[in-house]
């Protein structure tokens, strides 16, 4: 396999999971905002990301999430789940059964929390692949992770049989590029943070976009790759410095990202946002505050 395998491409939001007031995973919210951004013209989606909240999902419940988005998407899009754990084993079951629930490709992260080499990484990666179906797309955030996937190890890891693409979320334009020019002949490469610089990582030939903005930010988080892709560069200019506003926004002022992704879908009426999992919390007095008046100032209330 390689990127030729694949169809995938586009701008394909990073789910969030809605839980109900029991802390249930809401499967009717998390299905009306898959159904309301494939209106606004997602190519697909990443389910079970770090936006996603996986963390704080059980085994059984992330089984359930890749069943639930393939019957929400329902073939209009690309279906892609989160799979990575930390032992091979779970990653290898997870990612079988989101084969068998119908599930396009997996998106696997290093193990985290413990630190390992680059030859370890290698390791689990390559066992895992050789004992699953489904392409696999990697997965870079070292700031969440721990692990980093800089380029010359995704360049290796491009050699496994199952691996097809690559989601670089570090961060880091450099990397990003970096990663892009070892692997565009082998890999597909998305850009995970596009609200920074989604504009010139499409412009320079990103196969497409996954990232949470869009939950909150629709059209525009879309529009970040097809204002590139129609040629409309001055509107991609604008989208960009309104996502970095945005980017800034929901990291400052006692904010972090998923829980103000939420609380900014709920201020406009979007499905899928509610509470956060703990150990996230969700945001209220002040930061809550702040969020609802920088998301007027910036338009989008």
């Amino acid at each position: 396999m390689d990127r030729t395998s694949v169809n995938w491409s586009g701008p394909m939001p990073a789910l969030t999971t809605p839980f109900d007031h029991q802390g249930r995973i809401d499967e009717r919210a998390y299905a009306d905002n898959i159904d309301r951004l494939l209106h606004a013209e997602a190519t697909g989606f990443v389910a079970g990301g770090c936006t996603g909240e996986f963390w704080a999902l059980s085994h059984d419940e992330r089984k359930r999430l890749a069943e639930v988005t393939v019957r929400a998407v329902a073939g209009r899009g690309t279906v892609i789940v989160g799979t990575g754990c930390v032992t091979v084993d779970e990653t290898v079951a997870l990612t079988r059964f989101a084969e068998a629930a119908g599930c396009d490709g997996a998106l696997i992260l290093p193990p985290y929390f413990v630190k390992l080499t680059d030859d370890e990484i290698f390791a689990h990666y390559r066992d895992v692949s050789d004992r699953v179906g489904l392409p696999i797309l990697l997965y870079n955030i070292p700031g969440n992770a721990v692990n980093a996937l800089p380029p010359d190890l995704v360049a290796r890891l491009a050699r496994l049989e199952r691996v097809v693409a690559v989601k670089e979320s570090s961060g880091d334009w450099n990397n990003y590029y970096a990663t892009f020019l070892a692997v565009r002949d082998r890999l597909r490469v998305f850009c995970g943070p596009s609200s920074i610089f989604g504009v010139p990582a499409v412009q320079l030939g990103a196969d497409g976009t996954i990232d949470c903005f869009p939950n909150m930010w629709t059209p525009g988080g879309l529009e970040l790759y097809s204002s590139v892709a129609r040629g409309n560069l001055a509107e991609a200019g604008r989208l960009q410095a309104l996502g970095r506003r945005l980017t800034d926004l929901c990291t400052s002022g006692g904010r972090t990202l998923y829980p103000a992704t939420k609380a900014a879908m709920d201020f406009m009426g979007f499905p899928g946002g509610g509470r956060p999992r703990p150990p996230l919390r969700p945001l209220a007095d002040e930061p809550l505050a702040g969020l609802k008046l920088g998301l007027e100032q910036l338009g989008l209330i």
